[in-house]
């Protein structure tokens, strides 16, 4: 039996690097689509047409990290089944709240005299976003977006209860067969893909930044 479970532990780490792919997937994608869904939200709240929502809003994206992930798996579960569907669903909710709430402070924090110098200066509505207030909070929302993929590299690991893997395949496996080296493993690796993704977005948002704003 013991020969079994070392075989088992044994090929375990042996596919770490295809966990560690599998759980890159896990960050990208919920962090693509909670962009897609939490940047024009919080754009569209700093407009004076939607600013009376904002509480409300802001309200339902904080109960969605609020609740825990694994709730949020359990609920989607019947309906999406086993595999990436209901931790997607999941991770993506549970990385919406950083993503508003950074762009919201980053637009709103632009300072009401540039914009009026903006629109002096003859701009539309669409250009002064565009040209002062999308880089002028750029540094903020982008500290939203490593936040959220901080969060989201460590709660991936629940991805695995449901047919996820990723790197909480590991660390499960260690837990059912008491061994440490497993678990271990699992969560230096994830402690490991949530710095280099902090990493790669500081780089990026060093790369996006104009010259002048350095």
């Amino acid at each position: 039996m013991n020969f079994e479970i070392d075989f088992f532990v044994e090929a375990m780490l042996d596919r770490a690097p295809l966990y560690i792919i599998e759980h890159f997937q896990l960050v990208l994608i919920p962090l693509a689509i909670a962009l897609v869904i939490a940047y024009p939200a919080g754009v569209l709240l700093t407009r004076p047409k939607f600013s009376r929502y904002t509480e409300k809003v802001m309200s339902i994206f904080n109960a969605g990290q609020t609740i825990p992930p694994l709730a949020v798996i359990a609920v989607f579960f019947p309906f999406l089944g086993l595999g990436y569907g209901p931790a997607v669903v999941a991770l993506s909710i549970y990385a919406l709240l950083p993503i508003a709430r950074n762009t919201l402070a980053g637009i709103s924090s632009v300072p009401y005299e540039i914009r009026e110098a903006a629109r002096g200066m003859g701009m539309t509505e669409w250009q002064i976003f565009k040209e002062v207030e999308m880089p002028l909070s750029f540094p903020v929302v982008m500290s939203g977006i490593k936040t959220s993929a901080v969060l989201t590299a460590g709660t991936a690991a629940l991805a695995a209860l449901v047919g996820g893997r990723g790197m909480g395949a590991v660390i499960f496996a260690g837990i059912n067969f008491f061994r440490m080296e497993l678990i271990l493993a699992g969560t230096l690796y994830i402690g490991i893909i949530a710095l280099v993704m902090d990493r790669l977005l500081s780089f990026l948002e060093n790369l996006l930044t104009p010259i002048h704003m350095k």
